[in-house]
C-alpha cells in the first residue's frame, strides 16, 4: 500500500485501480489461453467504469500501482515489471507496424515511476530505478537510474548526478 493518503488498508478497495488492475489479471488469462473476444469485452467493460485501459495482453508486474488513473492506457505488447508506478493520463502506447506478432510497445523494468500525462512510445525500455517527468515523451530507450523529462525527453539526472543529455 504506497499511497501516503490511505489511512485505512480497506479503502484501497474503493481505488479504480484496484478493480482495473484485479479485471486485467482475469482478462489476461482469458488472453494467454486465445480467448481474445472474452479478454477484450472484460477489459472495455473496465475501461469504461474505471478510466483505466489495460489492454488484456499486457504483462504486469507484482506491487504495481496507479495513482489517480483517470486516462491511463497500457497498450497490449507492454511489459510491466515489479514495484512500477503510473500517475494520470500516463499513455504506454505504440507504434502502428500492423504486425501483431511484434513488440510494439513499452517495456518498464522494475521499481519505475512514470508521472502525470507522461507518454512512453514504441518497442522503447525504461530502466530500473529511472522516472519519467510530467508531460515528458519519451521515444528511446532510458538506461537504468535516470531521470528523463521534456519533450522530447532528456536526460537530467543518471545515477544520482545532474546531467543534461539527449536520449
Amino acid at each position: 500500500l504506497r499511497d501516503p493518503a490511505l489511512r485505512e488498508e480497506k479503502e484501497v478497495f474503493l481505488y479504480p485501480y484496484v478493480k482495473a488492475l484485479y479485471w486485467h489479471r482475469v482478462a489476461h488469462e482469458l488472453y494467454k489461453k486465445g480467448e481474445f473476444y472474452k479478454a477484450r469485452k472484460i477489459s472495455q467493460k473496465w475501461a469504461r467504469k474505471t478510466g483505466i485501459e489495460i489492454h488484456p495482453g499486457a504483462t504486469i508486474g507484482k506491487r504495481f500501482f496507479i495513482d489517480h488513473g483517470m486516462g491511463v492506457v497500457v497498450g497490449e505488447t507492454t511489459v510491466i515489471g515489479d514495484d512500477c508506478i503510473l500517475y494520470q493520463g500516463v499513455t504506454l502506447g505504440g507504434v502502428g507496424t500492423g504486425e501483431h506478432k511484434v513488440k510494439r510497445h513499452p517495456t518498464l523494468c522494475n521499481n519505475v515511476m512514470i508521472s502525470a500525462g507522461a507518454k512512453i512510445i514504441g518497442d522503447v525500455t525504461i530502466g530500473d530505478n529511472s522516472i519519467v517527468g510530467a508531460s515528458s515523451v519519451v521515444l528511446k530507450d532510458v538506461p537504468p537510474n535516470c531521470t528523463v523529462v521534456g519533450v522530447p525527453g532528456k536526460i537530467v539526472k543518471e545515477n544520482g548526478i545532474r546531467v543534461d543529455k539527449e536520449l
